[in-house]
């Protein structure tokens, strides 16, 4: 599969899961870790579903992927915090939690105007 391929199922996927299928939209998202091993979008929404899903060790699974993609990224780092909170492993939900928070600090030094509200 392309590149645009791939964030076409994704889109599809998450337009499914808005509509209610969640059934659809984690076979496509599935398809497309599978298809693009490295495709930080699919496994983050799919982290991301299972977890409004409460499936949290499929969330879990799919989140330490998408971690693995990009370990800097903030969301990725909230998504496990939020998740190892309700496996109820306190250490790793502070542990991500810090994380997030560091990166967010990071990226208001990058870009002060924005932190502001662009005032």
């Amino acid at each position: 599969m392309t590149p645009a391929e791939i964030q076409s199922l994704i889109e599809e996927a998450t337009f499914d899961y808005t509509m209610g299928d969640n059934s659809a939209a984690l076979a496509k998202l599935e398809q497309a870790a599978a298809a693009a091993p490295t495709a930080f979008e699919a496994w983050h929404a799919l982290a991301e579903i299972n977890f409004n899903l409460r499936h949290f060790d499929a969330a879990l699974a799919a989140a330490q992927k998408a971690h693995g993609i990009r370990p800097d990224d903030l969301f990725i780092n909230t998504t496990l915090s939020r998740i190892w909170m309700e496996k109820d492993d306190k250490p790793m939900a502070e542990k991500f939690g810090a994380q997030a928070k560091i990166l967010s600090w990071k990226d208001q030094l990058k870009n002060p105007e924005a932190a502001k509200g662009g005032l």
